[in-house]
Parts: C-alpha cells; sequence; structure tokens
C-alpha cells in the first residue's frame, strides 16, 4: 500500500474516444479514424510544445486545434459537429471501474489524486460530470506549472503538495510514455495497457502491468 496514489486522466480514468462515441451515427463510418486521429494530434501537440518550452496554449486549446486537424485529416465529417464533439469531451465517461478502484483505494487510507496535462478546467469537470468529487483528494494540472508531461517539473508538484519522497507514490497511467516519465522521476509505476500493446522504453520498464484498474484494487 502506497501512501499516494496518483492516476492520469485521459485514457486511464476517463474514455478519450467516448465523445465521438455519442455522436456516432451522425459521424458515421469515419467516427473511428475521427478519434483516433483527434486523440493522436491532441498528445503530438502537448510534445511538440513541451519540447518548445511552450505551454502557453493549454490543453483545452490543443484539443481543440486536434480536432479541426482531425476534421481536416479525415475528411466526410459535418463539421457542425465540432460543438458537440467538444462539449461531449467536456463530459468523458469514465471507465466502468474507476469508482470502484478510487473507492477501495481511499477506503484503504490512500490518498487519491489525478496527475494530467489537462488544463484546471477540463479536469473539475470531468471529475464533477463523472460523480468522482468525492473519490479524488487532489487535482494536479500541467498548466499549474507551465509545463506538459514528462518534464519533471510536472510530477514534482505531487511531491511537494504531499512532502513525500516519489517512491511513496503510485502513479497509473495508459500511457506507456507518462509511465516512462514518471519512472524516470522516481515513482512506482503501473502501466494500464487497455488495448494490449507491446511495450517500449525497455530501460525504463513500469513496476507492474495491468489491463484495467481492478486489477490494481486486487493488489491491495
Amino acid at each position: 500500500m502506497h501512501s499516494v496514489y496518483v492516476f492520469d486522466a485521459y485514457g486511464t480514468l476517463f474514455d478519450t474516444g467516448a465523445a465521438v462515441a455519442r455522436h456516432a451515427g451522425a459521424i458515421g463510418a469515419r467516427g473511428r479514424e475521427l478519434a483516433e486521429v483527434w486523440r493522436r494530434k491532441q498528445l503530438e501537440y502537448s510534445w511538440v510544445r513541451g519540447l518548445m518550452g511552450d505551454a502557453s496554449r493549454n490543453f483545452w486549446d490543443l484539443t481543440e486545434d486536434a480536432l479541426d486537424y482531425a476534421f481536416e485529416k479525415v475528411g466526410g465529417v459535418d463539421r457542425t459537429l465540432r460543438e458537440p464533439l467538444l462539449e461531449a469531451y467536456r463530459d468523458l465517461d469514465c471507465y466502468e471501474e474507476v469508482p470502484a478502484t478510487l473507492k477501495a483505494l481511499k477506503d484503504k487510507g490512500g490518498r487519491v489524486a489525478i496527475l494530467s496535462n489537462g488544463s484546471r478546467d477540463m479536469l473539475a469537470r470531468a471529475v464533477r460530470s463523472a460523480g468522482l468529487e468525492t473519490l479524488v483528494d487532489q487535482l494536479f494540472s500541467a498548466e499549474d506549472c507551465g509545463q506538459y508531461k514528462t518534464a519533471p517539473a510536472v510530477y514534482d508538484m505531487v511531491t511537494t503538495h504531499f512532502r513525500i519522497y516519489p517512491d511513496a507514490v503510485s502513479f497509473q497511467s495508459s500511457n506507456r510514455w507518462d509511465v516512462a516519465g514518471a519512472t524516470r522521476f522516481g515513482f512506482h509505476t503501473v502501466w494500464i495497457n487497455r488495448r494490449g500493446e507491446p511495450d517500449e522504453y525497455l530501460d525504463l520498464a513500469p513496476g507492474a502491468i495491468l489491463p484495467d484498474l481492478k486489477g490494481l484494487a486486487a493488489r491491495l
């Protein structure tokens, strides 16, 4: 049992494909491709901004930019769906096992936090819409330190706030690159490999690999 359990938000707690899924009928056959391009460019934009040392555009700005690119790249999707898709992204569904997992951690005395590239407003709304307010003790947004993951300063917000050493933190993410950054920082890491992807960053191995968050609660 660790002192603090920290979760990435998008793809780990919240299903990033849910926004497109809600409008699947209106989007048509290219919905899956749209969702994949949207997510890929959202991440790419954050990495490039991070390498530039420029986080002046927050993660919501990048989410909008990525959707605009996805419309152009995929083609054939009604542009009037832009605002409904963005609105749906603000209120993404959490994965079904999330509430029970967070509750189990808190019942065992653990402190629960979210650490995400997402902007403060994005994270607060996502947590509220998913009904997780009583299960999350702290929200950490990359917006608060002006850098994006995998900059060490982003992970350091957790240790500074809780006044603990990195090895007291269990960090969970579905993004292997995020797990690599957190491992390098010194967190105990768990890769939530929902899609059964092959491992990478082999020199920065996670402490555990699980198919979903149910396995985390089972390890307590």
